[in-house]
């Protein structure tokens, strides 16, 4: 996959009466390879994730149960997605800043990652990160 601007994913999804089913794939319905895969939860109300960009590093981020905002900002514009269904996520690219709020109660946040954690790969700053990514 070549597109690697902000955007929704549609992930598969597999309806049974026993219960549905989705799932993914590097390089099918990621745009990457996964080299990482974390969670977030128990999230206490009011609080927020993230606040941080990366130089290299590419997400996803799927709301498994729950829901959740997503606000990314790529140095020129804010981008606000609601996740509240397993069978899609946010594609978050390299240099954009991204934090995570309005958790519901019990909410479940699943990311896979491009990269392995590497703390010289995150821009903490949001004031640097707006001056780098308009260089």
């Amino acid at each position: 996959m070549e597109d690697r601007k902000i955007r929704t994913i549609d992930l598969p999804k597999i309806e049974d009466a026993r219960g549905n089913l989705s799932y993914l794939e590097n390089q099918k319905q990621i745009p990457f390879d996964i080299q990482r895969v974390y969670w977030i939860y128990d999230v206490p109300g009011g609080e927020f994730r993230g606040g941080h960009a990366y130089y290299q590093l590419e997400e996803v981020i799927i709301a498994l149960s729950g829901s959740l905002d997503v606000v990314l900002h790529d140095g020129r514009e804010e981008h606000r997605f609601t996740l509240n269904r397993s069978y899609y996520g946010v594609y978050v690219p390299k240099l954009v800043w991204r934090h995570l709020e309005n958790f519901s109660t019990n909410a479940v946040t699943l990311v896979v990652a491009s990269e392995a954690y590497n703390e010289d790969d995150y821009i903490r700053d949001f004031h640097d990160f707006i001056e780098y990514a308009n260089q």
